[in-house]
């Protein structure tokens, strides 16, 4: 038994039904609100072939039907296919940002609050991890006669400062012109590749300037070992507005599951930079969500550097919406973080 062009429009029907609806749909629905020219017991015949082939399950003898994981699978995929991520919401996404807020932290929360607005779903947006992020200059500041304030500036925002230890005859002038150098030497480099430019060029340097260099280069190596992904939420308990989750304990299991972070992190950071990534029902590999889709969308910062944003609803969501919301924001955040060029 094959999947026809007909059982898929039967089944596409279906399945738009159920997401607006979540109740068991029967042949009769599916025969008064679809124009298919078809009788209801057609229907009905063609129904229990998509039964028969994995396609719908029958919660109850005399209920209609539901469609299983592997429909949506397959409805999916026919959305990816044909292209049904727009870019027409970008415009109105674009209001939502202020240009002025270029902290990767702030962008990255606000990005979830928005996201998890526009979908009515739990959203996720995960921050490049730090030490793959490059930097684009580094600032000195004098602090006092004895210390200054270490400012690295990725292509993410600004990505940490400290203060450190300067040696005598270093002064404003001196550590601007240090700033320049540093700048110029390590623009494009990871954490990691600028701290052993400036383990291994420090030796060439007078005594004054190689403690300073050999502090900046300590630092850069705790910033970037410490620097995991960070991953806002928004809408947490947007799950709780749909009926399947009406249940207690499945309910505190999903909870429970973005309460921690570290398996969400885990299957994001998965995505391996893919344009979208669609899981559905047992394929998150979380119990907890096995009931739930996850959608998911890369957003970029240069050529090198990404980051992931998601949502988090029941496996009756609506993808087509959702992949194009999620096309719009990641290239708006593209195009925001990307402005921290400047």
């Amino acid at each position: 038994m094959m999947m026809d062009a007909r059982k898929f429009r039967i089944l596409q029907a279906i399945i738009d039904d159920y997401i607006l609806t979540a109740i068991p749909v029967g042949s009769r629905t599916i025969s008064k609100k679809y124009e298919m020219g078809l009788s209801s017991a057609t229907i009905r015949n063609e129904m229990s072939d998509l039964e028969e082939l994995g396609y719908l399950d029958q919660p109850h003898v005399s209920a209609g039907r539901i469609p299983s994981a592997k429909a949506y699978r397959l409805y999916v995929d026919q959305l990816l296919e044909r292209g049904v991520i727009s870019t027409g919401e970008s415009e109105s996404i674009h209001h939502y940002f202020d240009d002025r807020t270029r902290q990767m932290e702030d962008v990255i929360n606000h990005a979830a609050k928005v996201l998890s607005g526009l979908t009515h779903y739990t959203s996720l947006v995960l921050s490049p991890k730090g030490h793959e992020l490059r930097i684009r200059n580094l600032q000195l500041v004098p602090v006092s006669s004895t210390s200054a304030l270490v400012v690295i500036v990725t292509d993410g925002g600004i990505m940490r400062d400290t203060v450190v230890e300067v040696g005598p005859g270093l002064d404003a002038d001196a550590l601007y012109s240090i700033s320049r150098m540093l700048t110029e030497r390590l623009s494009g480099r990871t954490l990691s590749e600028a701290q052993q430019m400036l383990e291994e060029s420090s030796r060439e340097m007078q005594a004054h300037q190689r403690q300073l260099t050999g502090n900046i280069a300590q630092f850069m190596g705790q910033a970037g070992s410490a620097s995991k992904a960070k991953l806002a939420l928004g809408g947490p308990s947007n799950i709780l507005n749909f009926p399947e989750y009406s249940d207690v304990e499945k309910a505190k299991g999903f909870l429970s599951v973005l309460e921690t972070k570290d398996k969400l992190v885990d299957l994001l950071e998965k995505q391996g930079g893919m344009a979208f990534t669609v899981r559905i029902g047992p394929e998150t590999g979380i119990p907890e969500l096995s009931d739930c889709s996850l959608v998911t969308a890369t957003y970029r910062l240069g050529d090198n550097n990404h980051g992931t944003i998601g949502v988090i609803g029941p496996t009756r969501m609506h993808y087509g919406q959702v992949l194009s919301i999620l096309n719009a924001m990641g290239q708006q955040l593209s195009t925001l973080l990307g402005q921290n060029k400047e």
